[in-house]
């Protein structure tokens, strides 16, 4: 057991993720084993202690993925750990399929999962509550006599504590006796608050002999705030996910978690060197389960270190802790000035420092202005930060010399066809065809290009009429595409504001394009956010 030190804190913790059996589970996410294999390198990558593959047997995905893992994924920091359940209720722990197929998975560390709440061992299983301590026992002692390390997730343990202690209890003490490495409180209907798990967690960690751990969900939204409480009544293992994934409101987030525990808290996270990677995991991840990255989450979310006010910009000038609780860069994130027509010069100012960009006070002047009548058009720089970067380098001097626009048309064609809507009966079939007209170096290129929409379109025409003069491009992928109306008055007449999220698959980015004409902002951001990736992404 990890020794405490002089606060009562314990000196390291361990981070189990379970993104890929638990955070699976958060409605619209759906991973293939592909998605699965990338997001355990990820994890590896960060260095989380152990990696939750899945339940093997459960589905025919969890049975893949573990065959795969051992030919597959090489981790160099994590432990892959098989998760699944105690035997049956009245079976032999030696027959029981669930424990073969655990057994089968041939890692080193498995997960079971068993009822430790009267309430449930009683109205759930149907069974005794000595079977159900039984139950734990013999599974544990199997597993063990196998060569396993085993850990216990004790479901429903904090309900089932709070209703039933003696039985609660029991059962961690049946598992424990039985050989279990690590116990792990689970607050399975994550209603609990901090002050309930902490209590419940010293008295655990007090009457057992063996490693304590915490499992918690965000129903109340207390998930991160209950494992730190967990682990200042001396538990040393959380289960979570990567940016809170998981059923329901999801599981505690691992990402502050960390980053709380590592700089606030002066415990022993991740391995030397790996919270810097906090970030660019945290967003991989998100891509990799088809989300978009929470911009607002603490740390490494895009505005966890963004500054709009002038007095707040001018302080961080002189010193950069004046309104930032940790260095950004700890966690992999960095300090951003958002740009808007509020910004004085000292912001515009310390937005070109950070580009390496040196200006003369008649450009920082024009710069002001140029913001000022482009936000009065529509503009909104501070949520599209390259864009703002785009303008600010032409300001300075600097002109893409990637490709130059002649012009570009769209034809849209509408024709009665299948695929028609319920309530109209009229089928239809629409084909988008858009071409490009471009000056790249001395030659004049065109190219065409089909969508099932005109930036669809547009964009398969730019890339293909660049093809081969910018691998860069290959590498790029709109994740978002949003349409603001800014004056309804107007109806199809209106001004329409365009933002386009952007990435390489290590870093996303904004931009903007505002017309009355839908296609024409829609270029606009899109040439920006491509010729942005070219800038910053590696040939």
């Amino acid at each position: 057991m990890s020794a405490p030190d002089a606060t009562g804190l314990p000196a390291a913790v361990e981070i189990y993720d379970t993104t890929l059996r638990d955070g699976a589970q958060l409605e619209g996410i759906s991973l293939t084993v592909d998605d699965k294999l990338r997001i355990a390198e990820q994890l590896d990558r960060l260095g989380v202690h152990y990696i939750e593959g899945g339940w093997p047997g459960a589905n025919p995905k969890d049975e893949e993925f573990f065959i795969r893992a051992r030919t597959e994924l090489t981790l160099e920091q994590s432990t892959l750990v098989a998760f699944g359940s105690t035997r049956r209720v009245g079976g032999e722990a030696a027959e029981d399929a669930t424990l073969a197929n655990l057994l089968a998975a041939e890692t080193d560390v498995v997960c079971i999962v068993g009822k430790a709440s009267a309430y449930h061992v009683e109205e759930a299983l149907r069974t005794s509550l000595d079977e159900g301590v039984a139950m734990v026992a013999d599974s544990v002692r199997f597993l063990k006599s196998r060569g396993r390390r085993v850990f216990f997730d004790a479901e429903h343990f904090f309900d089932g504590y709070r209703d039933d202690p003696e039985f609660s209890m029991r059962v961690l003490q049946g598992a424990a006796e039985a050989g279990a490495d690590c116990l792990v409180l689970c607050d399975t209907n994550g209603g609990s608050l901090p002050d309930q798990v902490r209590a419940t967690v010293r008295d655990v960690v007090s009457a057992v002999d063996c490693e304590v751990g915490v499992h918690l969900h965000n129903d109340t939204g207390c998930g991160v705030a209950n494992a730190l409480a967990g682990v200042i009544a001396g538990a040393t293992q959380v289960q979570g996910t990567i940016n809170g994934y998981g059923e329901r409101v999801g599981n505690c987030d691992l990402v502050p978690i960390v980053a709380n525990l590592s700089l606030k808290m002066g415990v022993e996270t991740l391995p030397e060197g790996r919270l810097a990677e906090l970030t660019p995991v945290a967003h991989h991840v998100a891509e990799l389960v088809n989300f978009a990255a929470d911009p607002q989450q603490p740390y490494v979310g895009s505005t966890a270190f963004a500054h709009k006010a002038g007095l707040h910009t001018s302080a961080i000038a002189r010193r950069r802790d004046a309104y930032e609780h940790v260095d950004p860069e700890s966690v992999g994130n960095g300090t951003r000035f958002l740009v808007s027509e509020m910004s004085g010069r000292s912001t515009i100012e310390l937005k070109a420092d950070q580009l390496g960009i040196q200006m003369d006070g008649d450009t920082l002047g024009e710069i002001v202005e140029t913001l000022k009548e482009l936000e009065y058009a529509g503009y909104h720089f501070e949520v599209a930060d390259a864009s703002l970067e785009l303008l600010i380098r032409a300001a300075a001097g600097w002109t893409q010399d990637y490709f130059i626009l002649e012009s570009f048309s769209v034809n849209v064609g509408h024709r009665s066809g299948s695929g028609s809507r319920a309530w109209n009966e009229v089928a239809v079939e629409v084909d988008t065809e858009a071409t490009v007209k471009v000056q790249v170096g001395d030659e004049r290129l065109e190219a065409t290009g089909q969508g099932n929409g005109p930036v669809n379109a547009l964009d398969a025409a730019l890339r293909s009429v660049l093809d081969g003069r910018f691998p860069q491009l290959n590498r790029l992928h709109l994740t978002d595409f949003k349409v603001r109306v800014l004056e309804t008055r107007q109806g199809t007449a209106s001004v329409t504001r365009v933002l386009i999220d952007t990435t390489n698959g290590e870093r996303t980015w904004t931009t903007i394009g505002v017309s009355e004409n839908i296609i024409e902002a829609s270029w606009q951001a899109l040439v920006d956010s491509l010729v942005y990736g070219i800038l910053h992404t590696p040939a």
